[in-house]
């Protein structure tokens, strides 16, 4: 990316203000980067952790495979899941809240035995699945802002803070050369003053 300036000491000044925000933000940006990046291997964690305690939970409960054809289909169904935002690294992610349930009412009586712990089985085993999920995208959306952060962190080193510097040295370089171009100039119309001075005194 070529930076547009001009050779001023107007474009200097205003090159070096967009260099000084560059090299003060460049820190913050790296530190956002490691800590999102932190964050983004935790939440894959927690959500591979979360899949691993639902397939041990559904290999616990493989002894009931039989029985679930006796379960009453829709005797349990989610109404709601609540979600709320939290802020992880600066970043807004969902985070699971309440899973509300419909329990659809039953003859405990004439039901088997076991349809009071089917169902609070179902209840863990939707809450495991969903909180699974809910993991994943927040490590999807975590994982997107690293990417911009690492990208904003390459554009300031790699890129701006370069150009910058390259222009203001520029710059500096041209208005030394003007510097010393009207330093050689006024000598040299000194030194002809002088030689005219005593060529009209002789």
């Amino acid at each position: 990316m070529a930076i547009k300036f001009q050779y001023n000491k107007t474009a200097l000044n205003n090159l070096g203000k967009q260099l000084k925000i560059r090299q003060n933000a460049l820190p913050t940006l790296q530190n956002k980067e490691s800590a999102l990046r932190l964050e983004v291997r935790k939440a894959k964690e927690r959500s591979e952790r979360v899949l691993a305690d639902l397939e041990a939970s559904l290999q616990r409960y493989d002894y009931l495979a039989a029985l679930w054809n006796e379960f009453q289909p829709g005797l349990i169904r989610i109404t709601d899941v609540d979600l709320y935002t939290a802020k992880v690294a600066g970043v807004k992610v969902p985070a699971l809240g309440d899973i509300h349930y419909e329990i659809l009412p039953f003859n405990a009586f004439v039901k088997p035995a076991w349809y009071a712990d089917g169902v609070r089985i179902l209840q863990e085993l939707s809450r495991l699945g969903i909180e699974s999920e809910v993991w994943k995208e927040c490590a999807r959306i975590l994982e997107f802002q690293r990417k911009k952060t690492t990208q904003k962190v390459n554009l300031y080193e790699k890129v701006q803070i370069p150009g910058y510097k390259e222009a203001i040295r520029k710059i500096k370089r041209y208005m030394e050369d003007e510097e010393n171009l009207s330093k050689a100039s006024s000598k040299i119309v000194k030194q002809r003053h002088a030689e005219e001075e005593e060529a009209s005194a002789v």
